[in-house]
């Protein structure tokens, strides 16, 4: 008997979930917020949810949110002692993942396997993960994989996933900034934005940000501290923790400070 867990059923844990209970895994989610909230099978009762729970996919925010989660305030890993898999898609810095990585059980199989592709690649089950772990860990996971995305890289061992999605981030980051600026300019010169989207997606400007800027949910968005582009500018940080030792940090810094920068387009 198995038992599958998403906790973190927000932007993209929501999304998440339900592709996985279309493509016939019967999951169910965990949040701290009212059940009431959800259409889909959520509590928000740590030993209700941690009940025969075998594997577990944490979409919480951030770090601090996973140590929450995980030891300090929902103790899942104490409340669940079935629990062996444990997933984290949460983009954490690499070497925050390396310490967690000491304080779980020698015995639990965890795998990083952060994704890209926003709330709308949530929502359409096309997100694109990038897996930390053994061979067998992510042949064993491969289906959990396959009901929420339809991109599968296995990056390496354990971390591994978490480096590339920060370096990936930190690439789309500066796609949205300029895309962004691009896009400001254009309207100030009187260029028809559609032609200059269709123009962008054919041409050497190519990419995710302008190829799907009617779809992207945060696309036209300034920074709130709540919002995506406020994940955006904690991947950022992960990236700053992550950068190789003596590197320089000038880039994601400037992303960062772009990314605080953005103001909504009406």
């Amino acid at each position: 008997m198995t038992k599958i867990g998403v906790a973190g059923v927000g932007r993209m844990g929501g999304g998440m979930l339900n592709n996985l209970r279309k493509n016939g895994i019967d999951a169910v989610g965990f949040d701290i917020r009212d059940p009431s909230e959800f259409t889909l099978p959520v509590t928000n009762d740590v030993a209700a949810f941690a009940d025969g729970l075998t594997t577990l996919i944490t979409v919480v925010r951030d770090a601090a949110q996973t140590d929450a989660l995980l030891l300090e305030t929902q103790k899942m890993i104490e409340a669940a002692p079935d629990l062996h898999t444990l997933i984290i898609s949460s983009t954490v810095s690499p070497r925050y993942l390396l310490a967690l990585r000491e304080k779980l059980p020698a015995d639990l199989n965890v795998i990083d396997a952060p994704m890209s592709g926003a709330e709308v690649g949530a929502r359409e089950g096309t997100l694109a993960f990038m897996i930390g772990g053994t061979e067998a860990q992510v042949a064993d996971n491969m289906v959990l994989f396959e009901g929420m995305g339809k991109l599968f890289k296995h990056m390496g061992e354990f971390s591994m996933g978490a480096q590339a999605k920060v370096l990936n981030n930190m690439l789309c980051a500066s796609h949205v900034i300029v895309g962004r600026l691009a896009l400001d300019w254009a309207r100030e010169a009187g260029l028809d934005e559609d032609k200059l989207l269709d123009l962008f997606d054919g041409a050497t400007a190519q990419n995710w940000f302008t190829s799907r800027y009617k779809d992207i949910e945060f696309a036209k968005h300034g920074y709130e501290p709540d919002n995506t582009i406020a994940i955006f500018v904690k991947d950022l940080g992960c990236m700053v923790d992550a950068v190789p030792e003596g590197a320089s940090t000038a880039i994601p810094e400037m992303l960062i400070e772009h990314m605080r920068g953005l103001k909504p387009v009406d």
